[in-house]
């Protein structure tokens, strides 16, 4: 398996997938995990929008640092397919804003309408956010029981997509 093959592999899971869990901290450390819909712009940035007052949202307010995993969810037990990243996510401002309405919500939306920078600025209630991923990685691609052909290892393994 070739690093080509992961990133097509991470990319179709992007692709195939509307939502991700979208996981933050409070100041404390204290974790908290969101589904939220979102909009791929490139295979290590995603956009979402969310209430300001969403717990999600303020933890981002003061710690920036994210976890997400994106995955299939209606395939058989054992046959899982996901994507993990990490990365530093903040409310998207200024100049950007114009730039993360082009990218959301993803083409073929699924019904989900387009939002103008009004609907996404002060004093509106929601925002657009931005996590841009510094490392991602995937389950390998293979049938239950069998090595991962990338390391030959029979458990479930996160592969390291390397950026491309």
């Amino acid at each position: 398996m070739t690093d080509d093959d992961l990133a097509a592999h991470a990319r179709a899971l992007i692709d195939a997938n509307l939502y991700l869990v979208l996981g933050t901290t409070d100041q404390d450390g204290h974790p908290w995990t969101s589904p939220v819909y979102f909009a791929p712009a490139g295979d290590r940035e995603f956009y979402w929008l969310s209430a300001t007052d969403a717990q999600h949202s303020r933890h981002l307010a003061e710690r920036p640092h994210v976890s997400l995993v994106v995955f299939d969810s209606t395939v058989a037990p054992y046959h899982g397919r996901a994507l993990y990243a990490v990365g530093e996510a903040r409310q998207v401002t200024g100049s950007d804003v114009d730039r993360a309405l082009k990218a959301y919500p993803r083409p073929g939306g699924a019904g989900v309408t387009s939002f103008s920078r009004d609907e996404v600025s002060a004093p509106a209630a929601y925002r657009l956010y931005r996590a841009i991923l510094t490392e991602l990685w995937v389950l390998c691609p293979r049938e239950p029981g069998q090595p991962c052909p990338r390391h030959g290892r029979a458990e479930d393994h996160r592969t390291l997509v390397p950026a491309g």
